[in-house]
């Protein structure tokens, strides 16, 4: 009998803090004027991974960065499918996006939907420099054509089984996992 319920530990909590120092690393040496840059964390867990880069970008290069939130509920295309009353957080972005290299932030990147719905919105604060894409998983499965700039871990995915990623911000500790049916080998 094969359990379709297992889990699969895909990163630890010290992985996903390598991954975060290593990622903004990336970040700054490819943006050779970090004055420029800001950061935009996607609600829910896009966000404190976007305060966390922030703080350590600033203990890096001693800039302190813009920092924004976006919750994209009303600019998803299966809005319909959600329900009558979807559940929506704030959105803040309190500083100008024109000339800044913005940096999209979320967990996990998967069909490229909550992307397109987050560059829909950020336009609608303006026409910024360039936007850049970094998230912590991409599991492939692209229905849209986005890749990210900034990854913290590829990881192979069937599309039944699911990615969950927690933060002790929200969920009171730190770790990502594969649900679903898992081969052994792999």
């Amino acid at each position: 009998m094969e359990n379709a319920n297992q889990e699969k530990i895909i990163l630890t909590s010290q992985d996903i803090e390598k991954s975060l120092k290593r990622l903004s690393h990336q970040i700054l040496e490819k943006t050779p004027n970090p004055t420029k840059l800001a950061l935009v964390g996607i609600q829910t867990r896009g966000v404190p991974l976007a305060k966390r880069i922030k703080t350590i970008i600033r203990d890096i290069s001693r800039v302190d960065l813009p920092l924004g939130e976006l919750d994209i509920t009303l600019y998803r295309d299966d809005l319909t499918v959600i329900g009558p009353k979807p559940i929506v957080k704030k959105t803040v972005i309190d500083f100008d996006i024109y000339q800044k290299v913005i940096i999209l932030i979320d967990d996990v990147l998967f069909t490229g939907r909550t992307i397109r719905a987050a560059l829909d919105q950020i336009m609608d604060f303006g026409r910024p420099e360039k936007i850049r894409l970094l998230t912590l998983i991409d599991r492939g499965h692209r229905e849209l054509p986005f890749r990210a700039d900034f990854v913290g871990k590829n990881i192979p995915t069937a599309r039944d089984q699911i990615v969950e990623v927690k933060l002790k911000e929200v969920d009171s500790q730190d770790k990502a996992v594969l649900r679903g049916k898992i081969n052994p080998l792999k």
